[in-house]
């Protein structure tokens, strides 16, 4: 039993657990969706009696389960007797992407009474919150595509190597828009020489040769870079000593177009040389930049 990789997706309705579940399956994962909570340990044991054939489950449980949702917690622990060790990947987004998607889909919440979309996704965040407390990766889908999304379960999920002992997401985004929910690490560098000030620079971004020239220029940001990754450097084998799987670090500038998306080139780059599985996204990169 000890050799199942099992994977417990749930989330808030609208997060996007459809489309992390089909990603899933296409990753090789046994899955099924909304199956009774009461039912995951006599599941999982069936599944450990197939000799090896599947070895990798997902299961989507979510409060669609209605009354039977509140027995997750007791199979969750009937799993470590059985000596399952099971992942739980919630899947988050702010209530106005919910509420809008619940209007672009036409779909009715399922604990939104007479239509009332937002009331129900408010009661199902807080009967949720001790999920979301428990679990081993939140991804706040907020600002990404279906691709994104993609991206990230099969950097999570999409290989069995065990050399790739800890996946690491470097983000980029704008104070103004919010700090991402889903970061463990959050930098804020709005201390840095904005390039926003000089008119030449000011159209472009942290992925331009000028703009990282301009940032990299001043000593406190060299010096800042040189004790930042040390740090970052420092972390990480304890983070893995604890068992973490997942490192969602965030650098924050004003924006999300030029100090933080150069330092998070840069710091992506020193992580590539380890032996690391790393991604990277700029969240804020396409949005307004009025006022950085």
């Amino acid at each position: 039993m000890n050799e199942i990789k099992f994977v417990i997706v749930t989330g808030l309705s609208g997060a996007g657990k459809t489309q992390a579940i089909q990603c899933l399956e296409d990753l090789g994962f046994f899955c099924v969706d909304n199956l009774p909570p009461t039912l995951i340990p006599k599941f999982a044991e069936l599944c450990a009696q197939s000799e090896g054939k599947i070895n990798k489950i997902a299961l989507v449980v979510d409060i669609r389960g209605g009354g039977f949702f509140d027995a997750v917690y007791d199979s969750l622990e009937n799993l470590k007797s059985l000596g399952i060790r099971c992942e739980i990947l919630f899947l988050d987004a702010s209530d106005e992407t919910l509420v809008r998607r619940f209007k672009e889909s036409r779909r009715r919440h399922p604990l939104g009474a007479q239509g009332r979309v937002l009331d129900g996704i408010r009661e199902e965040r807080l009967k949720l919150e001790e999920m979301k407390g428990k679990a081993s990766k939140v991804i706040d889908t907020s600002n990404l595509t279906n691709k994104q999304l993609k991206e990230q379960i099969t950097l999570l999920y999409g290989l069995d190597n065990e050399e790739y002992n800890l996946n690491i997401d470097v983000m980029s985004f704008g104070y103004k828009y919010g700090i991402p929910m889903d970061a463990d690490l959050v930098f804020d560098v709005r201390f840095l020489p904005n390039p926003h000030y000089i008119k030449e620079l000011r159209p472009l971004t942290g992925n331009d040769i000028e703009v990282q020239e301009y940032v990299f220029d001043s000593p406190v940001s060299k010096t800042f870079m040189k004790k930042f990754s040390g740090l970052i450097e420092f972390l990480i084998p304890h983070y893995i000593n604890e068992g973490k799987t997942s490192l969602v670090i965030a650098i924050g500038c004003t924006g999300g177009q030029h100090r933080s998306v150069t330092l998070v080139n840069k710091l992506y780059k020193f992580l590539k040389t380890s032996n690391y599985m790393v991604n990277k996204r700029h969240r804020d990169l396409e949005k307004n930049m009025s006022g950085v």
